[in-house]
């Protein structure tokens, strides 16, 4: 069974554990335990997606404070570093889960680019909070510099903003399917893949950010998966989220949930993405969502926890 698992960042972060890369792997340790039972399973050819938000927003205030003693990465440069290393993290502790047990499955992190359109609209509209906060006389400072867009974030000073545009084509996707036909597990559009356009033949990397739902929603299309699985820091979906109607969703159909998303039960700060994603792939696709916690992984994998949603 083809599966693409998206993994939530709390996959990465705990909000109880330890901070930097040592916080990353102590959460990644307790996400290979969580994800273990599928790990081992070989019938599941599975690959693994991960966000990569605080990480890369970390990377440019780290690029910002040396930017006196060494020239400054580029956004697309940043989301590969980003790559790159949590990645390692997660493939350590997935070896090294198995390795426990006396297992062995091979499992590889591919660094991993996403074709986006240049005329999309976000592109002149960026929205996508990242790096430091700014006081307003620095932040016009460096839009002057560099072009930069800043806006207000809710009052605690001004960041900049890039663009998120939509996910069009994932360029590795022929490497992922190989190797998940092969036993191994990719590691792939990690924080929703490096953004390229396409530009007289050739790919050039470009400032922004694609929201790593809708990446691996496009990676589940392209590899034809069967399903389709969001790991995230909650159960199921719900209606009326935290109030007095609130109402969990166990199996939906895909034509409800489309009637539910046009009336703006799924906010676009949490929700929202994880929603539409799942729409964007079973528009194409006739498989499976399942949308569950982390810590449910392997039931919701099954199609026994969480939220099933289904054409």
């Amino acid at each position: 069974m083809r599966t693409v698992l998206a993994l939530g960042g709390n996959a990465l972060q705990l909000p109880d554990g330890p901070d930097g890369i040592e916080g990353q792997r102590y959460a990644a340790e307790r996400t290979a335990a969580d994800l273990l039972g599928l790990l081992r399973d070989k019938s599941i050819l599975l690959a693994v997606t991960h966000g990569n938000g605080p990480q890369v927003g970390t990377e440019l205030i780290r690029h910002d404070h040396a930017k006196d003693v060494v020239t400054p990465f580029p956004l697309d440069a940043l989301d590969a570093v980003t790559q790159g290393y949590i990645g390692y993290v997660l493939q350590n502790a997935f070896q090294n889960a198995l390795a426990a047990v006396n297992e062995q499955r091979p499992v590889v992190t591919l660094v991993t680019q996403v074709v986006v359109d240049e005329s999309d609209p976000a592109f002149q509209n960026p929205t996508k909070f990242v790096g430091p906060i700014y006081d307003e006389a620095t932040a016009a400072k460096l839009r002057d510099e560099k072009g930069w867009v800043f806006k207000e974030d809710k009052g605690r000073g001004y960041r900049r903003v890039v663009p998120s545009p939509m996910p069009k084509r994932i360029v590795e996707v022929e490497t992922v399917v190989d190797l998940i036909e092969a036993g191994v597990v990719p590691i792939t559009v990690g924080g929703g893949g490096i953004p390229v356009v396409e530009r007289e033949g050739r790919l050039e990397g470009v400032e922004a950010v694609i929201d790593k739902d809708l990446a691996s929603s496009l990676l589940a299309v392209e590899m034809n998966a069967d399903r389709f699985v969001i790991l995230t820091q909650v159960d199921k979906v719900y209606l009326h989220y935290k109030t007095e109607k609130q109402e969990a969703l166990s199996r939906v159909r895909l034509s409800y949930l489309k009637e539910l998303y046009a009336e703006g039960h799924f906010p676009a700060g949490s929700m929202g993405p994880k929603i539409l994603a799942a729409i964007k792939y079973l528009e194409e696709v006739d498989g499976e969502v399942a949308i569950g916690s982390l810590e449910e992984a392997e039931a919701v994998v099954r199609g026994v926890a969480g939220t099933i949603i289904y054409r």
